[in-house]
């Protein structure tokens, strides 16, 4: 079983990355928030989670322990395979998802592409205890929702009344919170703003 790899990054795209170690590359699957962990970087250690099927070898990579368990629990939801697993990550940060199946916010999550309404139902019942007693999950995000999730609502929801589809909206500041955790809802929205 392959725990992580490490090397250089020989290409870079939104959804894959290959790492090249010692000549030998490696075609792995990344969510957007992995992505943009590692983007800009000439090397990055991923971890892994293989998934090997009759008519594929697959790897998804992962920046942090954190993500790769989320994806593992993900996966662990009947009817949620690896790629709607990795569109999820993608939609939402580990702490957001955290949040969102604690907060049992089934709308928030069923605007995740190919997350229908009882999906996100399914997704929230199975995990919600889950997620409270991962206690690797739980220390992490617990810690960073308090400082922000107030923030990130205030933010999304402004965006969304000005006009921006909520998905997006919420990736954008997802992503500007993860740069500048301690950012506030204005700077948040000006910031966003420039970026959607």
């Amino acid at each position: 079983m392959i725990d992580y790899i490490k090397g250089g990054i020989a290409e870079l795209t939104p959804a894959t990355v290959v790492v090249d170690c010692n000549g030998l590359g490696y075609g792995v699957n990344i969510s957007l928030n992995t992505y943009s962990a590692i983007q800009g970087k000439s090397s990055c250690k991923l971890y892994i989670y293989e998934a090997i099927r009759e008519d594929a070898y697959v790897l998804y990579g992962f920046a942090d322990k954190q993500e790769r368990e989320l994806f593992l629990l993900l996966i662990s939801v009947s009817g949620i395979g690896g790629n709607t697993a990795r569109m999820i990550l993608s939609a939402l940060s580990p702490a957001e998802l955290c949040n969102v199946i604690s907060s049992e916010n089934a709308n928030l999550l069923k605007t995740v592409k190919g997350i229908g309404l009882k999906t996100a139902q399914r997704v929230i019942i199975d995990l919600k205890d889950k997620i409270k007693t991962t206690s690797g999950a739980s220390a992490i995000s617990g810690g960073m929702l308090a400082l922000n999730a107030e923030v990130n609502d205030e933010a999304v929801a402004a965006l969304t009344m000005l006009g921006f589809a909520p998905a997006p909206s919420q990736k954008v500041v997802a992503l500007i919170l993860q740069e500048e955790p301690n950012a506030p809802v204005e700077k948040v929205i000006k910031l966003a703003l420039k970026r959607l």
